[in-house]
């Protein structure tokens, strides 16, 4: 039986897993409990992620829209079809890339954008997911990697804080690691707004009121400085900016915080006692308070409270983003963000904009500056002043937007939109070019997952004909535009340029090869050349700053930026189901996850229930000041009376993006997903 060892498609684990078989026979996904991230272990998605590979699932030949519908096209008309709509529309054209493309293509669509068609109108559906937290990572730290340690070492510290993750369900493999904790006798503490899965798990549960984890995060530190918590020798030696925090967390006293947010001053006492007295401890984020218009500034207080105590830097203990997507962690380094170059670089950078032209063989000068966000770029489509004609890779912004509706009319105003997928999404929908890529299985290339472990997905079998890889489709098309070189096909070689673009900068992967990959099961980055042995642990003696101090933050509590009222007087967060992933692009067409999670529903507690007069399953509609959804009702103790929950994986009348506020971070761009007001009516 021939198998090949490689990875999942699907979140930031990117378990290893093993297949077996060819089409047109069935694929089957096997175990590989060699990978130390799950051991074997996989989730309902991973196990079923072969699904997908069905030609019956997937896109199998371009599509031109033609009359207003779309029709089967070659090759050579699809693409001369993109090649010429991207060039009509000169300097407003555009590019939107996806947090699951691998590294080499996240890589050469950035250097497309800037070197083929020189705008700086590229960013990527990554914008959405960890930018608030990498954008604290990078001011408290220097760097910005999901986990500064390896997944192994959560289970052996003393306290863990996760704030605003539900592990169970987004990332199931995981969880073995929160039940070893508690098994060699460390705590749990959950920050939820819902009693999840998870939170079910917890020692402590702390389930404040949605967009108030920044008021929460500061009266922990309130209380840490209070009782005389701190670890006075760390800060001195280790960090800069203590006074300016530890002024603006005294202003948070319990019995306000509590007024805020909702969670008992007992219990935020509890929370800040143990995980100052522990021995390590560790802080963990993931979107609850990174998706917030204040996202920055709350990861920030979140690291503070570590920092504060001294546990950062140090063995078994930090603070770490669990990051998303299957290639969040690599998707945001290598330059499909609008302002940003390979190796992590600022492209306002002179020197990286000299480094990378070099790479490139192009002129710095050549080099476009920055560009807009991506909620900012999609805003701007079709408008006076912005994109004409969009590059859409891997990436389904009709479902997973904010306000998706008046996305989708932005999508609908374009001059020119050409998507590549594996399948026919809401977005690709509405293209007028449709190019069909290859998937997971069907290429090699790398990802980065949330612990910054570079690894190597295999080929392991053939895509069907009519499918090309996007390496492949930017390779013609940068031909067409009148590019011959620079964009190999072959993911080895592209990668070793991306290493050569990448030398030097904070994400170093100059001494990451395939065959190291191969050999040791991933490399963690920064590897600045092939004799170093990759770094697993960040921070162990120097912070990424330049005088080696990590910084604190000196941050307020402030509202979201829209609250309940009269006419909407419920608060509702979003997030995701265990048998679904992101949009459910791939998910939704596998028989076995449908089973599982059929469809939206709005998730409410008894007491609301009994004010609406519904009983579980009855048709809810919920409002906001940006549209409607329609769903069934849920009805749970585990959430809050005056919150409601939608999962953000389907479409149509049960979009829940539909609802979610734009609203952006200042310094990350991140739009407010996780809070908004609305108003939910029973439908007779």
């Amino acid at each position: 039986m021939t198998t090949t060892d490689t990875h999942c498609p699907y979140c930031s684990l990117q378990c290893g897993m093993r297949l077996s078989g060819r089409p047109p026979q069935a694929v089957e996904v096997l175990e590989r409990p060699d990978f130390p991230v799950n051991r074997g272990v996989l989730c309902g998605k991973g196990r079923t992620a072969a699904a997908v590979l069905s030609r019956s699932a997937r896109l199998t030949a371009p599509l031109v829209r033609d009359g207003g519908a779309l029709r089967e096209a070659s090759w050579d008309e699809a693409l001369e079809r993109v090649a010429r709509g991207l060039a009509a529309a000169g300097e407003r054209v555009g590019v939107f890339g996806g947090g699951g493309l691998t590294n080499e293509k996240a890589y050469l669509l950035g250097k497309f954008a800037r070197v083929v068609l020189r705008t700086p109108h590229i960013d990527y559906n990554g914008r959405f997911c960890m930018s608030s937290a990498a954008a604290a990572h990078r001011k408290a730290f220097g760097i910005d990697r999901g986990l500064p340690f390896p997944l192994e070492d959560v289970s052996r510290t003393d306290c863990l804080v996760l704030v605003g993750a539900n592990p169970a369900e987004t990332m199931p493999p995981a969880l073995r690691h929160l039940r070893e904790l508690r098994e060699n006798g460390g705590t749990l503490i959950v920050v939820d707004p819902r009693r999840t899965k998870t939170a079910e798990l917890a020692d402590l549960h702390l389930q404040p009121v949605p967009g108030t984890d920044l008021a929460l995060a500061l009266g922990l530190l309130h209380l840490v400085v209070a009782g005389g918590l701190t670890d006075p020798e760390f800060i001195a030696e280790r960090t800069s900016g203590f006074e300016g925090a530890r002024a603006a967390a005294m202003a948070h006293w319990p019995e306000r915080v509590e007024g805020i947010t909702g969670v008992p001053a007992a219990a935020m006492r509890e929370a800040a006692e143990t995980f100052a007295r522990a021995r390590t401890g560790m802080v963990l984020t993931a979107r609850g308070p990174e998706q917030q218009s204040k996202g920055v500034d709350t990861v920030g207080a979140w690291i503070n409270l570590a920092l504060a105590t001294g546990k950062a830097g140090r063995p078994l203990s930090g603070y770490g983003c669990l990051t998303g997507q299957g290639n969040g962690q690599g998707g945001r380094e290598h330059g499909q963000k609008a302002d940003q170059l390979p190796g992590y670089r600022a492209i306002d950078d002179p020197a990286a904009r000299e480094h990378v032209a070099r790479v490139w063989g192009v002129d710095p000068a050549d080099l476009p500056g920055p560009g807009r966000s991506a909620y900012e770029l999609l805003d701007g489509l079709g408008q006076p002043d912005g994109v004409r004609a969009l590059l859409l890779m891997g990436s389904n912004p009709v479902v997973s937007a904010p306000r998706a509706a008046h996305v989708e009319r932005r999508l609908r105003s374009l001059d020119f939109l050409a998507v590549s997928d594996l399948v026919l999404s809401e977005t690709a929908a509405l293209a007028d070019v449709v190019l069909p890529s290859a998937q997971w299985a069907e290429e090699t290339g790398t990802t980065t997952n949330l612990e910054g472990r570079v690894i190597l997905r295999r080929k392991a079998v053939d895509a069907p004909e009519g499918v090309r890889t996007d390496l492949a489709v930017l390779r013609e098309l940068a031909a067409r535009l009148g590019t011959d070189k620079g964009f190999p096909d072959d993911p080895e070689e592209a990668f070793d340029e991306l290493r050569r673009a990448s030398a030097g900068g904070r994400a170093d992967y100059a001494g990451i090869s395939y065959r190291r990959i191969a050999e040791e099961d991933g490399v963690f980055w920064p590897c600045p050349d092939e004799d170093h042995p990759g770094t697993p642990r960040l921070f162990l003696d120097r912070f990424a700053t330049p005088d080696g101090r990590a910084r604190f933050a000196a941050v307020s509590h402030r509202p979201a930026a829209e609250e309940p009222d009269a006419d909407y007087p419920l608060y509702l967060t979003t997030g995701r189901v265990a048998a679904q992933y992101q949009s459910g692009a791939q998910t939704r067409r596998v028989a076995a996850l449908n089973r599982a999670a059929p469809g939206p529903f709005v998730e409410i507690h008894p007491h609301l229930a009994d004010r609406l007069g519904v009983a579980d399953g009855d048709a809810l509609a919920v409002s906001s000041r940006r549209g409607r959804a329609l769903a069934p009702a849920r009805i749970t103790d585990t959430i809050r009376p005056d919150t409601v929950f939608m999962p953000f994986h389907w479409g149509g009348e049960g979009r829940a993006n539909a609802l979610t506020n734009p609203a952006l971070d200042p310094t990350s761009k991140m739009p407010e997903f996780k809070v908004c007001a609305v108003r939910v009516e029973a439908v007779r």
